[in-house]
Protein backbone atom coordinates (compact mmCIF):
# COMPACT_ATOMS: atom_id res chain seq x y z
CA UNK A 1 0.00 0.00 0.00
CA UNK A 2 1.50 3.47 -1.23
CA UNK A 3 0.96 6.38 0.88
CA UNK A 4 -0.19 9.56 -0.87
CA UNK A 5 -0.52 13.20 0.65
CA UNK A 6 -1.83 16.04 -0.84
CA UNK A 7 -0.97 19.51 -1.07
CA UNK A 8 -3.91 22.31 -1.54
CA UNK A 9 -4.61 25.93 -0.93
CA UNK A 10 -8.40 26.25 -0.64
CA UNK A 11 -11.82 24.03 -0.44
CA UNK A 12 -10.65 20.61 -1.30
CA UNK A 13 -13.49 19.96 -3.23
CA UNK A 14 -10.21 17.75 -5.45
CA UNK A 15 -9.10 16.21 -2.41
CA UNK A 16 -12.22 15.30 -0.67
CA UNK A 17 -12.98 13.21 -4.36
CA UNK A 18 -9.61 11.99 -4.28
CA UNK A 19 -10.42 10.70 -0.31
CA UNK A 20 -13.56 8.84 -1.33
CA UNK A 21 -11.38 7.10 -4.23
CA UNK A 22 -8.60 5.42 -1.92
CA UNK A 23 -10.69 4.45 1.07
CA UNK A 24 -11.55 1.54 -1.62
CA UNK A 25 -8.20 1.30 -2.75
CA UNK A 26 -5.79 -1.33 -2.44
CA UNK A 27 -2.93 0.61 -4.20
CA UNK A 28 -2.79 3.48 -1.80
CA UNK A 29 -4.27 5.83 0.65
CA UNK A 30 -4.22 9.32 1.60
CA UNK A 31 -2.16 9.98 4.54
CA UNK A 32 -1.52 13.58 5.05
CA UNK A 33 -2.88 16.55 3.98
CA UNK A 34 -0.63 20.23 3.90
CA UNK A 35 -1.84 23.63 3.07
CA UNK A 36 -0.09 26.56 2.88
CA UNK A 37 -3.67 28.83 4.35
CA UNK A 38 -4.84 27.98 8.06
CA UNK A 39 -8.28 28.70 6.99
CA UNK A 40 -8.38 26.30 4.00
CA UNK A 41 -11.61 24.50 3.80
CA UNK A 42 -10.04 21.45 2.63
CA UNK A 43 -8.57 21.03 6.39
CA UNK A 44 -12.22 20.79 7.58
CA UNK A 45 -12.62 17.84 4.84
CA UNK A 46 -9.21 16.27 6.15
CA UNK A 47 -11.25 16.45 9.65
CA UNK A 48 -14.45 14.65 7.93
CA UNK A 49 -12.00 11.92 6.57
CA UNK A 50 -9.95 11.59 9.35
CA UNK A 51 -6.67 12.12 7.69
CA UNK A 52 -4.01 14.04 9.97
CA UNK A 53 -3.30 17.63 8.07
CA UNK A 54 -0.67 20.39 8.83
CA UNK A 55 0.04 23.42 7.41
CA UNK A 56 2.84 25.92 6.62
CA UNK A 57 4.64 29.51 5.62
CA UNK A 58 5.94 29.88 2.33
CA UNK A 59 9.05 30.43 3.99
CA UNK A 60 8.67 26.77 5.74
CA UNK A 61 7.97 25.21 2.21
CA UNK A 62 11.22 27.20 0.89
CA UNK A 63 13.13 25.99 3.76
CA UNK A 64 12.42 22.42 4.14
CA UNK A 65 9.92 21.65 6.99
CA UNK A 66 7.48 20.07 4.54
CA UNK A 67 10.02 17.63 2.94
CA UNK A 68 10.94 16.56 6.13
CA UNK A 69 7.16 16.02 7.21
CA UNK A 70 6.74 14.49 3.97
CA UNK A 71 9.46 12.24 3.93
CA UNK A 72 8.78 11.67 7.65
CA UNK A 73 4.98 10.20 6.98
CA UNK A 74 6.65 8.05 4.34
CA UNK A 75 5.06 9.65 1.44
CA UNK A 76 4.92 7.60 -2.22
CA UNK A 77 3.26 10.20 -4.09
CA UNK A 78 3.03 13.90 -3.14
CA UNK A 79 -0.45 15.29 -4.97
CA UNK A 80 -1.09 18.79 -5.87
CA UNK A 81 -4.82 19.80 -6.17
CA UNK A 82 -5.49 23.22 -6.13
CA UNK A 83 -2.31 24.06 -4.60
CA UNK A 84 -1.02 27.09 -5.63
CA UNK A 85 2.24 28.10 -4.67
CA UNK A 86 5.40 27.52 -6.94
CA UNK A 87 7.02 24.10 -5.61
CA UNK A 88 10.45 24.79 -4.74
CA UNK A 89 13.71 22.15 -5.64
CA UNK A 90 14.16 21.01 -2.64
CA UNK A 91 10.73 19.41 -2.75
CA UNK A 92 11.25 17.92 -6.06
CA UNK A 93 14.75 16.77 -5.30
CA UNK A 94 13.25 15.15 -2.60
CA UNK A 95 10.30 13.77 -4.72
CA UNK A 96 11.79 13.42 -8.11
CA UNK A 97 8.70 11.90 -10.50
CA UNK A 98 6.60 11.72 -8.03
CA UNK A 99 4.71 15.06 -7.97
CA UNK A 100 1.78 15.31 -9.54
CA UNK A 101 -0.56 18.25 -10.43
CA UNK A 102 -3.64 18.85 -12.02
CA UNK A 103 -4.48 21.90 -13.87
CA UNK A 104 -8.18 23.27 -15.36
CA UNK A 105 -7.47 23.43 -18.81
CA UNK A 106 -5.31 22.10 -21.96
CA UNK A 107 -1.72 22.53 -21.56
CA UNK A 108 0.19 23.92 -22.96
CA UNK A 109 -2.51 26.57 -23.37
CA UNK A 110 -3.90 28.50 -19.76
CA UNK A 111 -1.30 27.92 -17.80
CA UNK A 112 1.51 29.55 -16.02
CA UNK A 113 2.07 31.42 -12.90
CA UNK A 114 -1.37 33.39 -12.28
CA UNK A 115 -3.23 30.94 -14.19
CA UNK A 116 -5.98 28.91 -11.89
CA UNK A 117 -9.48 28.31 -11.26
CA UNK A 118 -11.48 31.16 -12.67
CA UNK A 119 -8.93 32.88 -14.46
CA UNK A 120 -8.20 30.02 -16.11
CA UNK A 121 -11.99 29.62 -17.18
CA UNK A 122 -12.54 33.48 -18.27
CA UNK A 123 -9.57 33.07 -20.36
CA UNK A 124 -11.04 29.98 -22.16
CA UNK A 125 -14.30 32.08 -22.62
CA UNK A 126 -12.59 35.57 -23.77
CA UNK A 127 -10.54 33.34 -26.30
CA UNK A 128 -13.58 31.65 -28.15
CA UNK A 129 -12.40 28.41 -27.57
CA UNK A 130 -14.80 25.15 -29.02
CA UNK A 131 -13.38 23.25 -26.11
CA UNK A 132 -11.27 22.97 -22.72
CA UNK A 133 -10.58 20.23 -20.01
CA UNK A 134 -7.85 19.17 -17.93
CA UNK A 135 -4.21 18.62 -18.08
CA UNK A 136 -2.52 15.79 -15.05
CA UNK A 137 0.93 16.18 -15.40
CA UNK A 138 4.31 15.95 -13.44
CA UNK A 139 5.81 18.45 -11.75
CA UNK A 140 8.92 20.64 -12.66
CA UNK A 141 10.38 23.91 -11.45
CA UNK A 142 8.39 25.69 -13.90
CA UNK A 143 4.18 26.13 -13.47
CA UNK A 144 2.46 23.84 -15.64
CA UNK A 145 5.22 22.53 -17.77
CA UNK A 146 5.83 19.23 -16.10
CA UNK A 147 6.04 15.84 -18.52
CA UNK A 148 2.30 15.31 -19.38
CA UNK A 149 0.39 12.30 -18.27
CA UNK A 150 -3.27 12.64 -18.71
CA UNK A 151 -5.90 15.07 -21.01
CA UNK A 152 -9.18 14.98 -20.99
CA UNK A 153 -11.60 17.34 -23.47
CA UNK A 154 -15.24 18.70 -22.77
CA UNK A 155 -16.49 20.98 -25.84
CA UNK A 156 -17.64 24.24 -24.43
CA UNK A 157 -20.12 26.69 -26.37
CA UNK A 158 -20.39 30.27 -26.72
CA UNK A 159 -23.09 30.46 -24.46
CA UNK A 160 -20.91 29.18 -22.00
CA UNK A 161 -20.35 31.38 -18.59
CA UNK A 162 -16.78 30.71 -16.85
CA UNK A 163 -19.00 29.20 -14.23
CA UNK A 164 -20.56 26.51 -16.98
CA UNK A 165 -17.04 25.65 -18.19
CA UNK A 166 -15.51 25.51 -14.39
CA UNK A 167 -18.65 22.89 -14.09
CA UNK A 168 -17.85 21.15 -17.04
CA UNK A 169 -14.10 21.05 -15.90
CA UNK A 170 -14.80 19.93 -12.44
CA UNK A 171 -16.61 17.04 -13.65
CA UNK A 172 -13.55 16.01 -15.48
CA UNK A 173 -11.42 16.60 -12.52
CA UNK A 174 -13.90 14.04 -10.37
CA UNK A 175 -13.97 11.84 -13.07
CA UNK A 176 -10.52 11.22 -13.69
CA UNK A 177 -8.07 12.20 -11.90
CA UNK A 178 -8.29 9.70 -9.13
CA UNK A 179 -8.12 7.19 -11.39
CA UNK A 180 -4.57 8.59 -12.57
CA UNK A 181 -3.37 8.78 -9.00
CA UNK A 182 -4.10 5.23 -8.90
CA UNK A 183 -2.41 4.44 -12.18
CA UNK A 184 1.32 5.92 -11.00
CA UNK A 185 1.06 4.39 -7.80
Amino acid sequence: MKNIAILASGSGSNAEEIFKYFTKSKKGKVVLIASNKEDAYVLERARKFEVPFFTFSKKELEAGLVVQKLQDAKIDLLVLAGFLLKIPINLIQAFPDSIVNIHPALLPKYGGKGMYGMRVHQAVKDQGEKKTGITIHLVNENYDEGKIIFQAAVPISSSDTPEDIASKVHELEYKYFPNVIESLL
